[in-house]
């Protein structure tokens, strides 16, 4: 599979997931009211934002890994790797944020299904941007 083809599938998803998380249960008596598919809570925004912060240093350690000296250009490895793995560690503590405080469970609008893809985005990315930091201390 290529990396074009891998971003293309990341993004559909994120953008797919999003915008299919209508409410899955009824409402019922005592429970948290949930919240349709055109509100935008604090749980979401987090959710998203960790998210895209880890589909962005995916990109950038995924560029990286393809074109060592290519589309960056003359960049440092080791600046490249360092900015991947910070936004996948950002990205892994806002998803965990947004599901340690999320009131309900999936499909209820609290974001909790965006923060565990900001968590699993953000443990890739962290992966590839450690993976740049040892291509390129082993060149260097």
């Amino acid at each position: 599979m290529s990396v074009r083809r891998l971003f293309a599938a990341a993004a559909v998803a994120l953008l797919g997931g999003m915008g299919l998380a209508a409410p899955a249960a009824a409402h019922t008596p005592g429970a948290p009211v949930a919240a349709t598919v055109y509100d935008f809570s604090l749980g979401r925004l987090g959710s998203a934002t960790g998210a895209l912060l880890g589909l962005a240093g995916l990109v950038i350690a995924g560029l990286a890994l393809a074109r060592p000296a290519g589309r960056l250009g003359s960049v440092n490895q080791n600046l490249v790797a360092g900015t991947a793995m910070v936004a996948g560690l950002i990205a892994m503590a806002l998803g965990g944020l947004v599901a340690a405080t999320a009131d309900g469970g999936l499909g209820t609008g609290n974001g909790l299904g965006g923060a565990y893809v900001a968590m699993l985005v953000g443990l890739i990315a962290t992966a590839l941007g450690r993976l740049v930091l040892t291509r390129s201390r082993r060149t260097g």
